[in-house]
């Protein structure tokens, strides 16, 4: 069997977690390949005694063939590793060396039982909705694809922009603001809760439309079915605004026509046999605890 290990950067202060990992993958006799550009940033004197080769490229990794990808870091780094698996099918394991990490859920505590459970194939696979976004004018390349969410921001000066968005092709309402998110449930967990929006189950086929600072009052999160097409119009005084899939971003103008809808593929997330959403939500956002004590 084969894995790719996949992070952004080393940090020092993750050393014996990386350390155990590499130990557990050599120990359990699977073959490693390390993403190149994370191999530039690690400790050289952690791969003294580890066989390993490397991969460069999306399509280097999907054809190596792993049987998943271990993501050493936090969410941010799963939605880096999205790009490196695409339509692949082939599942991502997040190893939680980050801060709240609903995705990367596997604490480096248990490391040497997350790998013990890749070994032997004991584990769930959760594939989560993705959002596709097609536009008239170029835009993110080929990674038109989100895990969390679409956003629509205004930019550089402090006026409002106006967002009119269209469900299926009839319109629904304009929003005064800052700008407009589109998540999917995974993404209602990130910039959307942030913003006021709810918190949406995996699987429950729906995307959350919420406002950013919105001017009017009235305008609150929507929910809606992931089957929808949801498109928009710009207006403001600046000439040009930012649009971001996750974490990636593209300078936009007025003459840009954006829809979003259902991407064709969705992620796969390896979670531990135990893996449960609700104790996820109990233990990332502390609910159910007494604070006062």
């Amino acid at each position: 069997m084969r894995v790719v290990l996949f992070g952004r950067k080393y940090n020092r202060k993750d050393r014996a977690q990386v350390e155990l990992l590499l130990q557990q993958i050599s120990a359990q006799d699977i073959e490693l390949a390390i993403y190149a550009d994370y191999l530039e940033t690690l400790d050289k004197s952690l791969l003294s005694n580890v066989d390993y080769t490397t991969v460069s490229t999306p399509q280097e990794t999907i054809d190596w063939s792993p049987r998943c990808i271990i993501s050493l870091g936090g969410d941010g780094t799963i939605l880096s590793s999205a790009l490196l698996t695409r339509d692949s099918g082939i599942p991502i394991l997040g190893i939680n060396l980050g801060r709240l990490g609903f995705l990367a859920d596997v604490d480096k505590a248990h490391i040497t039982e997350a790998i013990d459970y890749i070994a032997s194939k004991n584990y769930k696979i959760v594939y989560r909705t993705m959002l596709h976004l097609e536009t008239n004018l170029p835009l993110f390349g080929n990674e038109r694809f989100a895990v969390n969410e679409f956003t629509i921001l205004k930019r550089d000066n402090s006026s409002m922009i106006t967002i009119h968005v269209f469900v299926n092709g009839e319109y629904l309402t304009s929003y005064w603001g800052d700008g407009v998110i589109t998540a999917t449930p995974t993404g209602s967990t990130a910039y959307s809760l942030s913003c006021g929006g709810p918190i949406i189950f995996p699987g429950s086929g729906n995307f959350v439309i919420t406002p950013v600072a919105p001017h009017n009052l009235s305008l609150r999160p929507i929910i809606l079915s992931d089957d929808s097409v949801i498109s928009f119009e710009i207006e403001g005084r600046a000439d040009t605004y930012l649009a971001t899939l996750d974490a990636r971003f593209e300078t936009i103008n007025s003459a840009h026509q954006l829809g979003v809808r259902k991407c064709d593929f969705g992620l796969p997330l390896i979670h531990m046999p135990d893996y449960s959403f609700q104790r996820t939500l109990r233990d990332k956002l502390t609910w159910g605890k007494d604070q006062r004590n």
